[in-house]
């Protein structure tokens, strides 16, 4: 997969080495002492999963939606809305949140992407601060209090939730699946009509490529693997609210691709993780973490062009 094609590069080292925490965690956590550890990395997977989504439409396709994680909270509250009603086969919650997270997308990316530069930023802000604000004025579904899930979803006795080792592992294969489905989107003729639409939309249309509709399936596919996150998150935390899809958390998964390097496959998990355990550490010595944070964000930004990839990608030019 791209970055994994070559295990002796510093991208492929990397690459192979998060993957293998990923992959060992359970086994590593316990013989450690830490055990808790095992909660983080299935929580820094399902945000990975959520930044692979993002990059698919900022990364390659060049639309800056500032309003991703709504997808993330649409995907997350069918889950706990099906549970709190008694529904919990996950072959039914699981497409259903898919189809409601494809359904919004479509809805919103109609309409969003027939602008460009800071109005579609600000409406993709308008459609998830829409749906925020529709979450926190039901009070039968927890309002800003969230909703608390009694049972995660049922799979016949194929898969046992409740253990968590086996929801660890369903996450990592859902965050390896991801990648793979992002690393042929982008490489077959869809995702070059997407790519060469983000450099020069106009020249595009001109040679005869619908880039309206190949964008908007994108924003749509896109949509879905986010949405695939908050159903995994809601079954690991047994629970949803509304700050899912607050826009701080979109701000966040922008953050994550631009730390991990944009049109990367594999940046975004790297950003994921640098910057929840970065995150999880500096809170754990002062409840002003934020003060160190910002500016470090800031410092990348400015200074290490092309986020983690750039970097390693310039190791590897140099010891090349």
């Amino acid at each position: 997969m791209g970055e994994l094609a070559s295990l002796r590069t510093p991208r492929g080292i990397f690459a192979t080495v998060i993957l293998g925490l990923c992959a060992f965690m359970p086994v590593l956590a316990p013989a450690l002492d830490e055990p808790f550890y095992i909660t983080v990395f299935a929580r820094i997977m399902i945000w990975a999963i959520a930044a692979v989504s993002l990059n698919l439409i900022l990364g390659y396709g060049g639309m800056v939606s500032f309003g991703h994680a709504c997808y993330l909270g649409i995907g997350g509250y069918v889950v706990g809305i099906m549970a709190f009603h008694g529904v919990t086969n996950g072959f039914i919650q699981w497409p259903l949140a898919l189809l409601a997270s494809g359904l919004a997308a479509l809805v919103f990316g109609a309409i969003c992407l027939r602008t460009r530069g800071v109005y579609f930023i600000m409406i993709t802000l308008a459609f998830a601060q829409m749906i925020y604000y529709l979450s926190i004025s039901v009070e039968k579904y927890g309002s800003d209090d969230g909703l608390t899930i009694d049972f995660r979803s049922e799979f016949g006795g194929l898969i046992d939730l409740e253990e968590r080792t086996v929801i660890y592992y369903v996450i990592f294969f859902c965050l390896v699946g991801s990648l793979y489905l992002v690393h042929r989107v982008v490489n077959s003729r869809f995702g070059m009509v997407v790519r060469g639409s983000k450099s020069n939309d106009a020249r595009m249309h001109a040679i005869g490529h619908p880039t309206y509709r190949y964008r908007l399936a994108c924003f749509v596919i896109a949509g879905m693997i986010c949405g695939l996150a908050g159903i995994l998150q809601a079954n690991l935390e047994k629970f949803v609210s509304p700050d899912m899809m607050y826009w701080p958390r979109s701000g966040e998964l922008i953050f994550m691709v631009v730390l991990g390097g944009m049109g990367t496959l594999f940046g975004p998990v790297a950003g994921a993780l640098v910057f929840l355990l970065l995150a999880d550490t500096l809170s754990g010595f002062t409840e002003h973490w934020h003060i160190i944070f910002g500016p470090f964000l800031i410092l990348v930004v400015l200074f290490v062009h092309g986020g983690i990839d750039g970097l390693l990608g310039r190791r590897e030019a140099a010891g090349g």
